[in-house]
C-alpha cells in the first residue's frame, strides 16, 4: 500500500457511494487496481457500478511529478494519467472481471486521447499492482487486441505497467458523477465485447 500516496489537502473519509474508506488502511484481504481510461469522473463511476468493488478514487498515476495538482496534469507536463484506484473483495469479483471492464468501457486504440479529450493525461493505461497482475493485463490485451481487429480497430495504445505512485486527486474530483449526475462523461467504449 505505500504507493497510494495520501495528498496534502483533505479528503472525506467514506466513498460517497460505497461508505467505505478512500484511503488505507483497507480491510485485510481485499486488493487493489489502478486502470486509466481518459476523464477519470466516468471511468470511477463506471468502477464503483460494479459488484464486488468496495471503494474508488480518483487520481494520478504513470507520471514523475511528486503531488501534482488537477492543473498541473492537466498541462501535460507532468507525465501523469487520470487513473483510478479500484478496490475490490477477490471473494465477491476478480481482476480479469475488471479488466473486461477497463477494456469495453472505452476505446484503447486512440493514444493520447478518448473521445474529445485531447492530452497525454487522457491515455489509457493499466497500472499493476504486482507482476501476477502485469502478466494478467497484458495477456488481456492480447486477447482484446483479437477482437477488435477482426472489428477493423487499429492497435490497442494502452500502457501496461507496474504501479508507480498514485496520487489521489483533489476531494472535489471524489466520486464526481455522484454529486453531479448530470455532469461531463466522454467515456464512449468501441463497441467491441471482450471475448
Amino acid at each position: 500500500m505505500q504507493r497510494l500516496i495520501s495528498p496534502p489537502h483533505s479528503l472525506p473519509e467514506r466513498h460517497r457511494v460505497t461508505g467505505q474508506p478512500l484511503q488505507p488502511p483497507f480491510a485485510p484481504g481485499l486488493h487493489w487496481a489502478i486502470f486509466a481510461m481518459g476523464c477519470f469522473w466516468g471511468a470511477e463511476r463506471r468502477f464503483w457500478q460494479q459488484p464486488g468493488v468496495y471503494s474508488t478514487a480518483v487520481g494520478y498515476c504513470g507520471g514523475d511529478t511528486v503531488q501534482p495538482s488537477y492543473e498541473a496534469v492537466c498541462s501535460g507536463l507532468t507525465g501523469h494519467s487520470e487513473a483510478v484506484l479500484v478496490v475490490f473483495d477477490p471473494q465477491q469479483t476478480d481482476y480479469a472481471s475488471l479488466l473486461k471492464v477497463f477494456w469495453e468501457a472505452h476505446d484503447p486504440t486512440q493514444g493520447m486521447r478518448q473521445g474529445n479529450d485531447i492530452g497525454s493525461q487522457y491515455r489509457s493505461a493499466i497500472y499493476c499492482r504486482d507482476a501476477a497482475q502485469l502478466a494478467q493485463a497484458l495477456a488481456s490485451r492480447d486477447t482484446y487486441q483479437q477482437a477488435l481487429s477482426r472489428a477493423g480497430y487499429p492497435a490497442i495504445t494502452s500502457e501496461i505497467a507496474l504501479a508507480g505512485p498514485f496520487y489521489y486527486a483533489e476531494d472535489y474530483h471524489q466520486q464526481y458523477l455522484d454529486r453531479h449526475p448530470q455532469g461531463y462523461c466522454g467515456l464512449r467504449g468501441s463497441g467491441v465485447a471482450y471475448p
